[in-house]
């Protein structure tokens, strides 16, 4: 294996780290806490948004094609299916995953122990879609376009900062240790890695459609539990300007990506 697409996995997927350390905050207040989850909040929204608009946008390519008589009834059929068990795998997935190993209710679970679930929750979930971003920046190296390779690894590594800090937020003032802050950031960080080592060797567009769709599946289902945390956080002016800092900060980033000529 060369050593270039190793090295852009790791310029990628190493600045997840850079907003863990927002989990290590001293003495935040509810309010304080309320509005870093949902920044959080607000981040994983503009990656739903994002992720199911990348597998839409397909799916209407390959529907206008087979309206106009071209032969693709059968991928819009088997790229839709995809799609939606993917969306449901990453929702029942979760759930399944929390019945499990999760045995207390979540309202009794104690403030720790709960901002840890969460956040690993989102760190598997973003996981999943930096394992796309991976095979993204592999797939272009393989088809000899170095450059654009390094700028989408540029781009991902801006970008996932912004979703390290969605990894820690919800545990500001929780003091959760480093060990495990280091291990969500392998967990949300390495798929960057081995997505660029994959993507730059082989491409599959059912595995790249199953991998966003289970994330945007996750990510769906991790909204849904910050805000339940924010309803405990109260301070409601707080948390509607929270999402909207972090859904702008997300567009922010996506924009400059575009910007250096890439995409996510």
């Amino acid at each position: 294996m060369e050593a270039t697409p190793l090295v852009m996995g790791l310029l990628a997927g190493v600045t997840i780290f850079a907003g863990l350390p927002v989990a290590i905050l001293p003495r935040t207040s509810d309010k304080q806490r309320a509005f870093l989850s949902s920044v959080a909040t607000g981040i994983l929204i503009y990656l739903f948004i994002e992720m199911c608009a990348k597998v839409i946008d397909e799916l209407e390519d390959l529907l206008s094609s087979s309206m106009a008589d071209y032969p693709t009834w059968g991928d819009f059929w088997l790229y839709s299916f995809i799609f939606i068990a993917g969306l449901a795998l990453g929702l029942v997935g979760l759930v399944f995953f929390e019945t499990k190993f999760i045995k207390q209710g979540k309202d009794e679970v104690l403030p720790l122990m709960r901002a840890k679930r969460t956040a690993m929750l989102i760190a598997i979930s973003i996981g999943l879609h930096n394992l796309t971003e991976g095979l993204a920046i592999g797939s272009q190296y393989a088809w000899g376009e170095q450059t654009l390779a390094l700028l989408l690894a540029l781009g991902f590594g801006l970008h996932n900062a912004t979703e390290g800090f969605a990894i820690a937020a919800p545990m500001a003032g929780n003091a959760p240790g480093s060990k495990y802050l280091f291990g969500l950031g392998l967990i949300a960080g390495l798929p960057t890695f081995f997505g660029s080592i994959i993507g730059s060797m082989w491409t599959s567009k059912i595995l790249e459609t199953l991998f966003l769709s289970v994330a945007a599946g996750t990510i769906l289902y991790i909204i849904g539990e910050l805000l339940h945390l924010g309803r405990h956080l109260k301070g409601e002016a707080i948390v509607e300007v929270g999402l909207l800092v972090g859904f702008l900060t997300a567009f922010a980033t996506e924009m400059l990506i575009v910007a250096r000529g890439g995409a996510l």
